[in-house]
């Protein structure tokens, strides 16, 4: 870059004999603007990789889209290459040549600019994703421990608060909540259940998906029950019941699913294993609509 500035600076000087004094002037105070605005461009370049680095790992959406961005930022400084390449054509140009390259050059400013502008907008974005995406994290770890206080009694009982993958798990084994091969939620159980259900109506705007999980021992009770399909679907439906006993929890929140045998957390191969994979998991899960609007934008 310092050597093509320093030949630019030659050739301007050669040329001050033979293009007039006003001419020479306002080329170069239009080439001293538009270094600034290349140093000006390569800044923002700089501070949008370090955006697009910080937030890979959060969201692939947001990647794309800064991609989009960084994309953007190379056909202006495509652009600013070719303004520079217009220089050199003093050499040869009349004046005429001159003032039709200054035509083309004053509309490749204009470009320019307007790409300045939309990347200046995109930064503001990202920088509005970034301020949801912590304060949604806030709020989940919030969340997560206005849980653990609730089902404090719980713990060492097959009951387990997690955070992970940007949603609140609480897994609560069989044993805390049914009888074997049953469907009907034990005192104890109901007792877990209602401590979270006050959490729940507390936090209206989070979505709660209720999954029945069994081991991969057939079912083999007799009844209404057809399978471990059946029997894991026909759990996560009681549940929800309990969970709309309080009425402040809304309905449309909850979602009931029978997950079967097919997504253990341990080795059905042992009785430790079986017991893990026999379990409810509540998944609560935060309203994204505002930074999928936000991602749409950029």
């Amino acid at each position: 870059m310092t050597k093509k500035i320093a030949l630019v600076g030659v050739l301007l000087f050669a040329l001050q004999s033979c293009v007039s004094s006003r001419v020479f002037n306002d080329l170069e105070e239009r080439y001293a603007q538009l270094k600034m605005e290349h140093e000006a461009l390569s800044q923002k370049k700089d501070s949008l990789n370090m955006a697009a680095l910080a937030w890979e790992k959060r969201s692939d959406s947001l990647a794309q889209k800064l991609e989009q961005t960084q994309s953007s930022l190379s056909k202006v400084e495509k652009a600013h290459r070719q303004l520079q390449k217009e220089f050199s054509l003093l050499q040869k140009s009349s004046d005429s040549s001159i003032q039709k390259a200054l035509v083309e050059n004053s509309s490749l400013l204009e470009q320019i600019e307007e790409k300045q502008q939309q990347l200046a907008l995109r930064s503001q974005r990202v920088s509005e994703l970034e301020s949801l995406m912590m304060a949604q994290e806030k709020a989940l770890n919030s969340l997560k421990q206005r849980l653990s206080d609730a089902l404090l009694n719980f713990e060492g009982k097959g009951l387990t608060v997690e955070q992970r993958n940007g949603k609140v798990y609480v897994s609560m084994q069989n044993k805390l909540l049914f009888r074997s091969g049953q469907w009907k939620v034990g005192k104890e159980g109901k007792q877990a259940l209602q401590q979270l259900a006050t959490v729940l109506a507390e936090n209206p705007d989070i979505a709660v998906l209720i999954e029945g999980h069994t081991d991969n021992v057939p079912y083999k009770g007799k009844g209404a029950v057809e399978g471990n399909w059946d029997l894991s679907t026909k759990r996560a439906t009681a549940v929800v019941q309990i969970l709309l006993e309080n009425g402040l929890v809304l309905p449309q929140n909850l979602t009931a699913a029978g997950r079967s045998e097919f997504l253990p957390v341990g080795p059905n191969s042992t009785s430790e294993g079986r017991t893990a994979n026999r379990r409810i998991e509540v998944i609560l899960s935060p309203n994204l609509n505002e930074i999928s609007v936000l991602l749409n934008t950029l």
